[in-house]
């Protein structure tokens, strides 16, 4: 018999269409204060425990794939370390802590269990209706009928990943493939079709993870101000013809002098807002080494509220990777090697993780788009020139990161070089 698969698959899907509105239960908030008692009483979130940690390997991750990858770059950091940390629950103590700590945990200030129950807020938190955001974020295992995981495994998947086990016939390929393809479309609302990568009669179990987000412009783009042929110069050699949108609003903004680089602040009608970094021309390279959780401080504290002439291209770009080839190198190769012991998963099959596929897409138009935030304190405007607005041409590659407010978490990470590409 050939070698046995485990495949991981991630999914995220980030879309710009109107939305129904949720009930107002559970609705996110960002900074409403709460009764004095309840201040003195209530506990720091224990989402707070992971968010910054997910922040850091989301970072540590983009500069890998920036130097593997030369084209569009799209991934969800909150999906890869959830489900990384989903799959530690399967491993022994030493693999465990193998994993978590590669993701950036430190366990001696933050031992396994918290971790767990951070992201199990994390999730939580993330799932709670909103009336103007839609956020799902879900996952889903597939176990090989011969396999005999461990209660203990399967109870802290659903109770802390909210994960619900399936029991999959890997023999007939076909029909398992499109049972966990039809998940998954249900799921994403039809907007992620035939998401699983291929695979055999070998496969012994797909540990499937999916985000779906859907949010509208606090100040949507006129469409009859998008101008449907503007240059967008991909690199010093090539340039292309796309859709910009265009519009003047107030957006908070700043020029980073030390990064060679602008950004600026679009917010989202729910607790979402999307940062876009835009490098000066021939500076992708400077921005991308200044990419540190400081310089993610900084550019919080120093954001400027301005008119602003805003250029920016309506796209559509999706990523997808095999990110066996990549995670090793930032410290996670012991779970691609002949030793990694998942029997906790498992059962006696003790296999190792042969494939991490990981898709993401992301649709930005003149209603909406995918988005996140980092709020930031504002600091004293700088005298302006009221005869111009600043301007903002995004008619080059930039940088994208997709915060969700109210947890100050990273949903997506990404740069566009090519606003055309599928």
């Amino acid at each position: 018999m050939g070698p046995m698969w485990l495949w991981l698959l991630v999914v995220e899907v980030l879309l710009p269409v109107h939305c129904q509105p949720f009930s107002p239960h559970g609705e996110k908030s960002l900074g409403v204060p709460q009764p004095a008692s309840h201040q003195l009483l209530e506990p720091a979130p224990a989402y707070r425990k992971v968010t910054p940690t997910i922040t850091n390997f989301a970072l540590r991750l983009y500069k890998q794939l920036a130097e593997e990858v030369p084209g569009n770059i799209l991934f969800s950091p909150v999906s890869l370390s959830s489900i990384l940390a989903l799959l530690s629950l399967g491993a022994p103590a030493d693999t465990q802590i193998q994993i978590l700590e590669s993701l950036g945990f430190n366990l001696t200030e933050t031992p396994a269990a918290d971790v767990h129950q951070g992201f199990q807020s994390l999730l939580h938190t993330l799932d709670l209706p909103s009336p103007k955001l839609e956020l799902k974020v879900g996952h889903s295992l597939f176990l090989d009928r011969q396999l005999k995981p461990q209660q203990r495994f399967l109870d802290g998947a659903k109770e802390l990943y909210g994960a619900l086990a399936f029991s999959a016939n890997f023999t007939d390929a076909a029909a398992t493939g499109q049972l966990i393809n039809d998940l998954v479309r249900k799921q994403t609302y039809g907007q992620v079709v035939d998401s699983l990568p291929e695979f055999g009669p070998d496969t012994v179990m797909v540990l499937l993870n999916y985000i779906f987000f859907k949010a509208k412009w606090k100040h949507p783009f006129d469409r009859y101000q998008t101008r449907k042929q503007e240059s967008f110069s991909r690199d010093q050699r090539t340039a292309l013809r796309i859709p910009m949108m265009r519009q003047k609003e107030m957006h908070r903004f700043l020029y980073d002098q030390e990064a060679a680089c602008t950004v600026l602040q679009i917010e989202y009608s729910g607790t979402a807002r999307l940062l876009l970094v835009l490098p000066d021309p021939g500076k992708m390279e400077q921005v991308e080494a200044a990419l540190q959780p400081e310089t993610l401080r900084r550019w919080s504290q120093r954001f400027l509220p301005s008119l602003l002439d805003l250029h920016l291209p309506r796209f559509s770009i999706s990523a997808s990777y095999n990110l066996e080839e990549i995670l090793p190198l930032i410290g996670l190769g012991n779970m691609f090697d002949l030793e990694a012991d998942l029997s906790g998963i498992m059962g006696q099959l003790n296999r190792t993780v042969s494939r991490v596929s990981h898709k993401a897409a992301v649709d930005m138009n003149e209603k909406g788009t995918e988005a996140s935030a980092a709020s930031g304190l504002l600091s004293q405007p700088v005298p302006l020139n009221m005869t111009s607005a600043p301007h903002a041409h995004f008619n080059r590659p930039f940088l994208l990161l997709l915060w969700e407010v109210s947890t100050q978490s990273l949903l997506f990470l990404g740069k566009v070089v090519n606003p055309a590409a599928l």
